[in-house]
């Protein structure tokens, strides 16, 4: 059960605090990315504030959404979700808005209450302020959780704090939550009032402490957001750094998605990686180089500040410097793209190149073509888009402009500065340029003196 229906006014926002994102990712996201590599029958989130926009937006998780249309708080979320939970279910209660929680550590938490049937995850703070606290009696058994805000002087002084993730045994959830009052100073019904009726109960309750305090760190406001940010990338850099990837300076570089990578691989500076991007080996990434969604083979290299999305890459490309590679592109093996180059939409076969200054979209390319410098497909007549095929061994003269749909057959030169409008044959040269003039004694007009 993961409760996200809090509004997270410190946010200063109109969108809900759990769908603000965390490395390309909401937060609820991660909750529920690690929540569901634990063995489970189901999981259900709880959602307020925003209305439908939460499970609008997550539309895509396999969960229960339940909407807790009053927030009168986390005892009350839990009770709208209560029809979700059989008796001899164990529940775990996550929040959406703590990203950072691990797979471990929650498998540590669900095994304590297979146990006792009911386990708490705490923590020890050097500065507690602003957690409830954990009372313990002189036997060090858990009697009660105090809020902040309804604690003694003494009670403030424990440094043991509840992170607000447990576990519990249906049956005693439901009797215990059906029991809560809403007598505190905030008029909530507190989820942490069912651990003072579980120790009148004689009930065991366990405490599971999180080995990494960033695990337990909720968001909200900005300034946390920006703090697990930080966290969740140094994460990643060390993951992908015992992996076998070089990254020139962990610090600077930015895992907003996910990263599948060989060895010896090389990623410069201020490299960001989004959605799903795999990398074969030895692959080079220059600095300030965006990626999202793309797959690049062995012995590739992009050099610096190119941006190249939803895009295959063979095995010795070679991309930019400054090159833009859009969406449903193919380069085939030992491809290069050079710098100031947009391609879209294309499939450029081996041992081709495109080095300066062109466009290229909704094109063919064969093997072993060149393409000159300020090189134009001209797909798009305003309404429509028309392709353009280039066969093997092409060499395309630079200032060309290729006006689509038109086909340029195997072995054909186009001359430099032609404007392409009609099939070229194989083997073949085409030319279409003005004819050159020269004007004898020609003179410059010189600005007129005032």
């Amino acid at each position: 059960m993961i409760l996200a229906a809090g509004q997270g006014t410190r946010m200063r926002s109109h969108v809900p605090k759990v769908l603000h994102k965390l490395a390309g990712r909401s937060l609820l996201e991660h909750v529920y990315q690690t929540a569901s590599t634990l063995p489970h029958e189901s999981i259900s989130v709880v959602y307020g504030h925003g209305g439908g926009l939460v499970p609008d937006t997550l539309k895509h998780l396999q969960v229960n959404w339940v909407e807790q249309n009053q927030q009168l708080g986390t005892g009350h979320a839990v009770s709208q979700a209560l029809p979700c939970v059989d008796d001899d279910d164990d529940v775990l209660i996550l929040y959406g808005d703590v990203p950072l929680i691990s797979t471990e550590t929650l498998e540590r938490l669900c095994s304590a209450t297979a146990t006792s049937g009911f386990a708490l995850l705490t923590a020890v703070l050097d500065d507690p302020t602003g957690y409830g606290r954990i009372v313990r009696n002189r036997r060090g058994e858990v009697v009660r959780i105090v809020e902040q805000k309804d604690a003694s002087e003494d009670e403030r002084s424990i440094r043991e704090i509840n992170t607000g993730m447990m576990a519990v045994r249906g049956a005693w959830l439901k009797r215990w939550i059906n029991g809560l009052d809403n007598k505190n100073k905030q008029g909530e019904y507190y989820l942490t009032d069912i651990v003072a009726t579980a120790a009148r109960e004689y009930v065991s309750i366990d405490c599971i402490h999180a080995h990494d305090l960033n695990e337990i760190i909720g968001v909200n406001d900005r300034v946390q957001l920006a703090q697990v940010e930080t966290v969740y990338r140094r994460r990643q850099s060390e993951r992908l750094m015992r992996d076998g990837v070089t990254l020139v300076d962990p610090d600077r570089f930015d895992l907003r998605g996910s990263l599948t990578a060989g060895i010896d691989n090389q990623i410069d500076i201020n490299v960001v990686i989004e959605g799903d991007v795999r990398l074969g080996d030895n692959v080079r990434i220059g600095a300030n180089c965006i990626l999202r969604d793309v797959t690049i083979a062995d012995d590739a290299e992009i050099q610096p500040n190119c941006i190249v999305e939803q895009t295959t890459i063979g095995r010795g490309c070679r991309i930019g410097p400054f090159a833009r590679i859009r969406p449903e592109t193919c380069l085939q093996d030992y491809v290069h793209i050079g710098n100031f180059v947009e391609v879209k939409k294309s499939t450029i076969n081996s041992g081709s190149k495109v080095n300066h200054l062109s466009y290229i979209g909704d094109t063919e390319i064969g093997a072993n073509v060149n393409v000159g410098a300020g090189t134009i497909t001209c797909n798009y007549d305003g309404a429509n888009k028309y392709k353009t095929i280039i066969e093997d061994d092409v060499f395309i003269g630079s200032d060309t402009q290729l006006i689509a749909p038109v086909r340029v057959a195997s072995g054909a030169t186009i001359g430099a500065g032609t404007t392409v409008t009609r099939d070229v044959e194989s083997n073949t040269l085409a030319v279409g340029r003005a004819e050159q003039r020269s004007i004898k004694n020609w003179k410059r007009p010189k600005k007129q003196e005032h």
